[in-house]
């Protein structure tokens, strides 16, 4: 077979640990044909093959994104971002011009607030100053909170309050309304109603399906907002991908763009498994198992929420929260039931990822995961935890004893990249700071690292997240988390592969593995490395297909 491509004169990165670096490699028919040094693969061009020089820069097998949200974020791009807008002023000037430009959107949406950008707790009486007689919200930066006005609340019809599942809440006044702060999924799930989005929302609000089931325009409509998002991702290098929220109408998508030749990066989906379910439910977890079992579309795992986030008070603590004595928060699911639930999804041979903030979700979630093991027998499972925000020191030896995968995201450690230290650290408590965002400590304890953005949350931007991991602060009375290059690169990359199960399609560059293969801006190595987020990504390729070609000047 000869290549269709090759790249050389580069630095290249295998994360094949028989062989770690090479200077080119060959494409063809979507898969690696061979890697090595420059004179061998570049006497296997012919006259039809693309020969991509280079200029020494660094190429890696394509970024592995271990836990995103690739449907709401497509959709978010169209909607006001306000990351760094910070103030009362400048909220509002950013509403004003956003609402001019969109006069008839039923919901003028922002993403990207945080729980201090105003000097106060944010109510609807702010948002109402801004504008009254349209409907406005904001989404909180880690997407556990949204802040809405009277007349969002109204048409949502819940300014009296709402019934919601436990670790929800429509947050209510003095004065028998709603106060415009809505907590967690499924409290704001009526005014992300208002703007269309009910759809793409369902697999993390409920883990339910559209009723009923969207005709074939409203799936073209949301099959472009997907579309947006991995366009938006192939920028940033990224080939594969594990979308942390999800259900079969989100592996429909998915397969429609399939069919039309517009699945540009391979994605991983979760059933989505929620506090009020029976375990019978696991039988849809089978069928979208079944069904969806190729190298660019899967399922295989469960995904859980054992609490909510830090800055609103709903992840699960072995301590008080700083300032709220006896307020600890709970798991969404008690041990005992997730015990019963991790165990009837590993006895049926799927994957467990688990969202799990405070340090007495993170026990929850270990707990359950040794319970699994003692009933089923240990197997390759490669069951994980997403965030490990904050852990206790004695759980920490027990998710490499248990094979258990820290699934974390440098982004997130404040003051690493967009999320400032404060209000955080007071929130934590800066005497906890020792047990926060431990991604060193982890590696070295023996747990296998999958790094991502955990995008629209944070920047998708797979060169910043590195930059992070290498740069991040270290916090007063703790240990050094920053992590070296190559181990961050591996967690972005092979490690990440590896926690999915998709180590034997992608993740390294070795002759018969896909054609998944970034191309950066320079050499990474020699960057230094807190200018390594102003690298650019120079090309992607995914299946052998070019995603995305970074164009002079763009």
């Amino acid at each position: 077979m000869t290549p269709d491509m090759i790249l050389t004169n580069a630095c290249i990165l295998t994360m094949d640990p028989s062989h770690p670096r090479a200077e080119a490699v060959a494409l063809g028919q979507g898969h690696i044909l061979a890697i090595g040094q420059r004179h061998e693969i570049e006497g296997l061009a012919r006259s039809h093959t693309e020969v991509v020089d280079c200029g020494g820069a660094t190429v890696l097998p394509g970024f592995f994104e271990s836990h995103l949200h690739l449907v709401l974020g497509g959709a978010e791009l169209a909607h006001l971002q306000l990351t760094h807008v910070e103030g009362a002023a400048p909220l509002a000037r950013a509403f004003h011009d956003f609402a001019k430009r969109n006069p008839d959107h039923p919901l003028l949406m922002a993403q990207g607030g945080h729980y201090a950008m105003l000097d106060h707790p944010m109510t609807r009486h702010d948002l109402d100053a801004i504008i009254a007689d349209r409907p406005i919200a904001i989404g909180a930066h880690d997407h556990h909170t949204v802040w809405a006005n009277t007349a969002a609340l109204k048409a949502a019809g819940i300014l009296e309050g709402a019934t919601m599942p436990h670790g929800h809440e429509v947050v209510m006044g003095a004065d028998g309304l709603a106060t415009g702060e809505l907590r967690e999924f499924e409290a704001f799930a009526p005014v992300i109603a208002l703007g269309g989005e009910a759809r793409l929302n369902l697999g993390i609000a409920t883990g339910e399906e559209p009723s009923p089931w969207p005709d074939d325009a409203a799936q073209a409509i949301d099959r472009a907002k997907v579309a947006n998002g991995l366009a938006h991702a192939a920028r940033h290098g990224i080939t594969s991908m594990v979308n942390m929220d999800g259900n079969r109408y989100t592996l429909e998508l998915l397969r429609g763009l399939q069919a039309e030749g517009k699945l540009t990066a391979r994605v991983k989906v979760p059933f989505h498994f929620k506090p009020h379910m029976d375990l019978s439910a696991l039988d849809r977890a089978d069928a979208m198992t079944r069904d969806f079992d190729d190298d660019w579309l899967c399922s295989g795992f469960v995904k859980l929420f054992m609490d909510g986030v830090i800055d609103s008070g709903t992840a699960f603590r072995l301590d008080d929260y700083p300032g709220q004595p006896g307020h600890r928060s709970e798991p969404l699911f008690p041990g005992p039931r997730f015990n019963q639930i991790a165990t009837e999804i590993d006895r049926r041979g799927l994957q467990i990822a688990v969202h799990a903030i405070g340090d007495g979700a993170v026990r929850t979630t270990i707990d359950g995961y040794e319970a699994a093991q003692k009933a089923n027998g240990p197997r390759d499972s490669r069951h994980r935890i997403e965030h490990i925000e904050l852990i206790d020191p004695a759980d920490i030896p027990r998710l490499a004893t248990l094979g258990i995968t820290a699934s974390l995201q440098p982004p997130h450690a404040p003051g690493a990249m967009d999320f400032g230290l404060y209000p955080t650290v007071d929130t934590f408590g800066a005497h906890r700071m020792k047990d926060a965002y431990l991604c060193r400590t982890l590696a070295e304890a023996g747990a296998p690292l999958a790094f991502a953005s955990d995008w629209p949350v944070t920047d998708i931007s797979v060169l910043r997240g590195i930059q992070a991991a290498l740069v991040r602060p270290v916090y007063d009375g703790a240990e050094d988390q920053r992590v070296p290059l190559m181990q961050v690169l591996h967690a972005y990359t092979a490690g990440g592969a590896w926690a999915a199960h998709r180590d034997h399609v992608t993740g390294t560059l070795r002759p018969g593995l896909a054609a998944d293969i970034v191309v950066l801006s320079g050499d990474i190595e020699t960057t230094a490395q807190d200018m390594i987020a102003d690298m650019h990504v120079a090309l992607t390729i995914c299946g052998g297909r070019v995603t995305y070609r970074n164009a002079p000047g763009s």
